[in-house]
């Protein structure tokens, strides 16, 4: 198989090993696999979990118990400050 890299992607593994990041283009690509096939794994892995909540949700909110938009924004909102203020002091 021959693939055909395009300027910006060459620059960018250009850059990885200019970097010291990676050693040369093969491993470049590679790493990138690795990863790729990692996320790839955990999506497949997780899925019935992300349908079992999505079934989960769908029949809270069949039953009426739905969160108010505004205080689930808050809420996130909240999370999100606390998260990086703990990134901050870590």
């Amino acid at each position: 198989m021959t693939v055909n890299l395009n300027p910006e992607q060459q620059r960018r593994i250009q850059d990885l090993i200019d970097s010291g990041l990676q050693s040369d283009p093969q491993n470049t690509v590679d790493r990138a696999l690795e990863l790729l096939f990692a996320r790839y794994d955990e999506f497949v892995n997780s899925r019935s979990d992300i349908v079992a909540m999505i079934e989960e949700g769908l029949a809270e909110a069949e039953r009426g118990e739905l969160i108010d938009g505004d205080v689930v924004r808050a809420e996130m909102a909240a999370m999100k400050k606390a998260w990086l203020a703990e990134k901050r002091t870590a």
